[in-house]
């Protein structure tokens, strides 16, 4: 009886050392996160000085250098492992102005990977599209390109976000307005549809016709914002043009004024590069094989700077594995840090780490991804894992209500099949989980748009969400069992009306943009 009760004393005790370990240590990311937070100092040298990293320039490798130095300066080790290769490209100065009718510098960007100009660069008139009744009016329309900048964009008969109409029209005038833009929206694609062509494909057919350039406006419906993504053509200038002046332009040609631009765009084609990953890794005590990563993708498209797509998760991964390696130095599993490339281009880095590591993929306890904005996170899915909830709840029962008061949970949810990162390790089979965040208005003014940039930050919910995440990796780490990977039963896909079936591994595209 004495004997029991010593025991019984015994594992009171211990239970107790544990739960006052476990809050101290708690308590300690949250005062290192807030009293020394690196996440300006960060943000500034990957952002600013480092600026966007469009996989195959020099500024990607620049920076995967720049991560290296910088967790050498934490003390945690990283290397940068080569998954791939691919084109490489250097953006350099652009300058757009209309030289006629009048003389106006134009809000422009040259698009990706696109070959440059001479300093002297390319002086044409424009033109814009007809209508057209087949593929063959098309056909016997394109030789009117030859020497020309051709306009592939509609103009938008709004250059004012819907919320804008919203708050200052007549209920009558803001649905007009819509009415209208739907037709005109339906009418242009039809239109492009009957050239026998698509948006992503039509520019190649202009280039070989003979024209000179190509001038779009990929408006991201946000004032100032537009979509910059890669170019359509192989020798010829493609450029976007901010709404603006975009709209101005169009409309000068279609009153039959003579509208010329010069395009000076001094890019340069680096030939092949390697594309890397760069892997950081603070090694686990009691289960060295067993492994919590924390994913964010370092690659961007050049439009800005990439700070929300997707700086902030790259510093709020970069910001946890500081606060873990001075808190919190000896982990029961190993944290690996992973900063992927070219997500952008459909996940290729993940990928092709999953691909080329099925033993780390083996050892997941979890995988926490950040990667929409930055905003703090308010949504957390089981990805389809039946038993998420069983873990994923002790975690985040340990995080104090700063952190989560405003997550909404689903459990068991669906597998991710796309999207961001963590859906390379679903696929395969690893619990992973994207930490998603609230919008900022995130689709139309920053992702994959000029605006992208510093000043778009805001570093107290960044801050949430790195302390967040340090204290899950710390609870995953602690956690004395291993997270189940058995699947729930997927329900009917409504729009297949078939059952629902788990993702499979994409394949990675190892070689971008090159000629096979």
């Amino acid at each position: 009886m004495k004997k029991g009760l010593l025991i019984c004393a015994y594992m009171l005790c211990t239970t107790f050392a544990i739960s006052q370990t476990t809050k101290d240590i708690i308590t300690a990311i949250e005062k290192e996160g807030i009293e020394n937070s690196q996440l300006e100092q960060l943000a500034y040298e990957l952002m600013d000085l480092n600026g966007p990293r469009l996989v195959g320039t020099p500024e990607m490798k620049n920076a995967h250098d720049w991560a290296i130095n910088t967790y050498k300066k934490w003390g945690i080790s990283s290397e940068n492992q080569q998954w791939g290769t691919w084109k490489g490209w250097q953006r350099g100065i652009t300058h757009v102005d209309m030289v006629s009718p009048r003389v106006a510098s134009l809000h422009a960007t040259q698009l990706a990977w696109n070959p440059g100009t001479s300093s002297k660069g390319v002086t044409a008139s424009l033109i814009t599209l007809p209508t057209f009744t087949d593929s063959l009016a098309f056909v016997k329309w394109l030789p009117n390109v030859k020497g020309k900048i051709v306009m592939v964009s509609m103009l938008q008969p709004t250059g004012r976000p819907d919320e804008n109409w919203e708050e200052y029209a007549t209920k009558e005038s803001f649905e007009k307005m819509k009415s209208e833009r739907d037709s005109i929206e339906k009418e242009w694609r039809q239109n492009i549809s009957n050239t026998g062509y698509n948006s992503r494909n039509i520019n190649s057919a202009f280039e070989r016709a003979g024209a000179v350039g190509i001038a779009q406006s990929r408006w991201s419906e946000g004032f100032g914002a537009n979509k910059i993504f890669s170019a359509g053509t192989k020798k010829i200038p493609a450029v976007d043009i901010s709404l603006e002046d975009y709209g101005m332009l169009y409309r000068m040609v279609e009153h039959g004024a003579d509208t010329k631009i010069k395009i000076v765009a001094e890019s340069k084609d680096l030939g092949v590069v390697p594309t890397f990953n760069t892997i950081a890794t603070i090694p686990g005590t009691e289960f060295p094989d067993e492994y919590v990563i924390l994913s964010a993708h370092f690659d961007s498209w050049d439009g800005g700077t990439g700070a929300t797509d997707n700086g902030t998760g790259t510093i709020t991964m970069l910001e946890a594995a500081r606060i873990l390696k001075k808190v919190y130095p000896n982990p029961k599993r190993t944290i690996l840090i992973g900063h992927w490339g070219s997500e952008e281009q459909g996940l290729n880095g993940s990928s092709s780490f999953v691909e080329d590591h099925p033993e780390i993929v083996a050892g997941v306890q979890a995988v926490f991804n950040q990667d929409n904005g930055t905003g703090r996170v308010v949504r957390l899915s089981g990805q389809g894992f039946l038993h998420a909830y069983d873990y994923l709840g002790r975690w985040l029962e340990a995080v104090p209500e700063t952190y989560k008061n405003e997550i909404e949970t689903t459990f068991p949810g669906s597998p991710g099949r796309g999207g961001s990162d963590y859906a390379s390790f679903v696929a395969a089979g690893a619990p992973a989980f994207s930490l998603s965040s609230l919008s900022w208005d995130y689709w139309n003014y920053t992702w994959h748009t000029n605006l992208d940039t510093y000043d778009k930050i805001v570093f107290d919910d960044v801050r949430n969400n790195a302390i967040l995440t340090a204290i899950l990796t710390y609870m995953a780490c602690e956690d004395p069992e291993k997270t189940s990977r058995e699947k729930a039963v997927l329900g009917i896909n409504p729009r297949s009306g078939e059952k629902g079936e788990w993702p499979t591994p994409r394949s990675p595209q190892r070689k971008g943009g090159q000629d096979e």
